[in-house]
């Protein structure tokens, strides 16, 4: 074959390649109606409607392995590129129908979750000889440790018995290449805990309903498949990985120490000062977090590795929405908000990450955009949650949201009499 055609021929293929090259966001731990504590709409035809309405791209199938979420699995997902699987068509397009056409979108689904209990994967069974018996399995196969600090049943919580990767898994450590930071900490605390620099720093919205998912997601670069997000995760490379959302770890349900039956919530050095019991009743605090990572941590807050990828803090849509309406987030005005700013903005993570303010008011939507500004400049305050009880958001005090609909409304007289002058003329 002539020189230049041979050019031109890989030049193509370059091309068709770097086609399927594409940002997306993947959440890659959710549940299904199956699991204990989880919506009864969580199944797949609501994941693939909810993941337009966010901006997810790749969803995780949850604990597949349950015999009937496996079944329906199998009756309703088709393979797709490699790894990783679609709605089928008829399904999709009944979806779809839900769905604004500001958000539709592609979904994929990948295969995540191991062995039937309660629907969820809760085993009798040493970390190690789990991660043993994956690595028998398939030679593609690789296991993230979930919610890491979480105090009950995760790896480095403060009722787990280990303080490190290696404690947990021993000889089998160097097939770990990615820890899941949980609700309740972000990369920031996580830096602080030098064992864990090895380790890409995920993070997934552990979704027990449909519009939880993407609370805290995964940016992506690549090929759209299985093996090349796995290397992405492996290799943390800045070009494939591009960070996580989070949620602000005050939100999460385990940040600091605390008692849920007696109300009583504590920073970890009011904890140490009452050596851990409850004042109230006596009995042990559920140790948050916060208190966790300060036992583990050998850095300074502050202080970063060399190694680490970006993370933006983020609030849910409706939780905005919220605070901004002062009603209950699953309210009627919230909802409607909520859809009219999809319609006329965009996915969630639109919204959230990529318009600007301009944009952002194109919604119609009071304070809406100076919300999401103050969300991105972590100028917020939260009461943060403890022992079970979810952290709770505040953007604006009242002073500052009379002041601040006053400017708006002012701005939109002006803008109207500026164009009833311009028409005039």
């Amino acid at each position: 074959m002539p020189l230049v055609p041979q050019i031109a021929q890989k030049f193509i293929i370059r091309i068709i390649l770097k086609s399927y090259e594409m940002k997306f966001i993947a959440d890659l731990h959710v549940h299904s109606r199956y699991s204990r504590a989880t919506a009864k709409n969580l199944d797949l035809e609501n994941l693939y409607i909810a993941a337009q309405l966010k901006g997810v791209t790749v969803v995780g199938t949850g604990d597949f392995t349950y015999p009937a979420w496996f079944e329906e699995i199998s009756e309703k997902l088709v393979a797709a590129e490699p790894g990783l699987y679609k709605l089928k068509d008829d399904l999709a397009r009944h979806c779809d129908n839900q769905v604004p056409e500001s958000c539709r979108g592609m979904v994929r689904f990948i295969k995540i979750g191991n062995i039937k209990s309660d629907g969820r994967p809760i085993l009798g069974l040493d970390a190690r000889d789990l991660l043993e018996i994956l690595l028998e399995t398939s030679d593609q196969a690789f296991l993230i440790p979930a919610h890491i600090w979480t105090p009950w049943f995760s790896m480095l919580g403060s009722k787990s018995g280990f303080d490190s990767v290696e404690e947990c898994f021993e000889d089998l450590t160097p097939h770990i290449f990615a820890v899941e930071t949980g609700l309740s900490s972000d990369p920031a605390m996580n830096w602080r805990v030098s064992s864990l620099d090895g380790f890409t720093l995920v993070s997934n919205s552990d979704a027990h309903s449909p519009l939880n998912l993407g609370r805290e997601a995964n940016l992506f670069d690549t090929q759209l498949s299985y093996p090349a997000i796995k290397t992405a995760l492996k290799t943390a490379d800045s070009n494939q990985f591009l960070g996580t959302f989070e949620f602000y770890p005050e939100q999460g349900k385990y940040h600091v120490d605390g008692h849920r039956a007696c109300n009583i919530s504590f920073w970890p050095e009011t904890t140490l000062k009452h050596e851990g019991q409850c004042p109230t009743c006596g009995k042990p605090l559920t140790l948050g977090v916060l208190y966790r990572v300060e036992e583990l941590a050998d850095r300074l807050e502050g202080q970063k590795p060399s190694r680490r990828s970006p993370y933006f803090s983020i609030i849910q849509l409706e939780h905005i929405l919220s605070e901004i309406l002062r009603v209950g987030s699953g309210s009627r005005k919230v909802q409607q908000a909520y859809q009219t700013a999809l319609v006329k903005l965009g996915s969630e993570f639109k919204i959230l990450h990529n318009l600007d303010s301009d944009a952002i008011n194109q919604a119609g939507i009071p304070l809406l955009a100076e919300a999401v500004q103050r969300m991105r400049r972590r100028e917020i305050d939260i009461i943060p949650g403890y022992d079970g009880e979810y952290g709770r958001v505040r953007i604006f005090k009242d002073h500052e949201r009379q002041l601040l609909m006053g400017q708006q409304s002012l701005f939109k007289v002006n803008t109207n009499l500026r164009r009833l002058i311009f028409s005039a003329s």
